[in-house]
């Protein structure tokens, strides 16, 4: 068997795995078709997986291809790893053509979120339009493995902003990387940040986090994406989805550059979540990157599903990040 047969049938094992999970709580239609489900609203790009008043369950964000009528088509899913790939893709609307308007988010008609079923290997990038409804993306994958892509959204016409989910393949022999510890500091080129505070399940939890350089505190974060800081939250296991943005903005007349971003988050179970900080500062964004454990989590996050693999095989390096 040769090595991209090898990595899709785990990822078809993957997908069994995690689809019979969702299943057990959730309905989820056929791509194209209406989802019932229910934003949670404020600044929580994930939703409430509680049960609704008809006993049917909220998927969280980025777990569907598919939902209200529009669908990502990415017209690439298989990569080299470490090549540059000109990835395409579409959001298809309700009437199955690619969507030309959209309702700016955060000063970007559309993000596309990248990371590996390990969470290792975190991207966060702003596709080009091309014309036509269709969007380009130079994007290297850096190891071997299956990897979402993710890209929020708000079509016009759309009553919200929609995450959207889709795998695709790197090809190769793939061996998932343990996920560290979770762990208060994280430091990136030279650069200390520091998290505090305690994800809760099923409430809003105050996250502040503490950017400092050689010891010293940093006082001018310079604003990236009308914001001194943007958090995007994993959860192990689906890579359930949670985009949130900073108690305050640039130029409100309260929200001081730094060395402190706050952010309000709601996850929807207990569990493990990877924690994604972009800041900006000497202009260049850089990414932090956590472990955090919500509710009766403890210890070390089990690894994720194994399969063997030859010495090229992937683990947790270079995240690859782009900007």
């Amino acid at each position: 068997m040769n090595n991209a047969t090898k990595l899709g049938a785990f990822v078809l094992g993957l997908a069994a795995v995690f689809g019979g999970a969702l299943g057990a709580g959730t309905i989820v239609g056929p791509v194209g078709a209406t989802a019932q489900t229910e934003s949670h609203g404020g600044m929580n790009g994930m939703e409430h997986e509680a049960s609704t008043a008809s006993g049917t369950a909220v998927v969280p964000g980025g777990l569907q291809i598919s939902q209200d009528g529009y669908t990502l088509a990415p017209r690439t899913t298989t990569f080299k790893p470490g090549n540059l790939t000109d990835f395409r893709f579409t959001v298809n609307g309700p009437d199955g053509k690619p969507v030309t308007g959209y309702t700016p988010l955060h000063g970007k008609k559309l993000h596309l979120i990248i990371a590996r079923r390990d969470l290792s290997g975190f991207q966060h990038l702003h596709p080009s339009e091309v014309g036509g409804g269709v969007w380009a993306a130079a994007v290297v994958l850096p190891k071997p493995g299956a990897y979402r892509f993710f890209t929020d959204i708000q079509p016009k016409g759309a009553e919200k902003q929609l995450t959207l989910g889709a795998d695709v393949v790197a090809t190769g022999d793939y061996e998932p990387a343990a996920l560290p510890r979770a762990e208060q500091v994280a430091k990136v080129d030279g650069y200390e940040v520091k998290l505090n505070g305690t994800l809760v399940p099923g409430r809003s939890s105050k996250l502040t986090l503490s950017v400092s350089k050689d010891g010293r505190p940093v006082t001018d974060l310079q604003p990236y994406l009308e914001a001194y800081g943007h958090l995007v939250a994993l959860r192990s296991g689906d890579l359930a989805y949670l985009h949130v943005h900073p108690d305050g903005e640039p130029g409100d007349g309260k929200t001081k550059p730094g060395p402190d971003i706050t952010f309000y988050a709601e996850v929807p179970s207990s569990g493990a979540y990877r924690l994604y900080l972009d800041f900006q500062h000497a202009g260049k964004v850089r990414t932090a990157e956590f472990t955090a454990l919500a509710g009766n989590a403890t210890g070390t996050p089990p690894q994720q599903p194994q399969q063997p693999q030859d010495e090229t095989g992937g683990g947790h390096g270079s995240d690859g990040h782009t900007h």
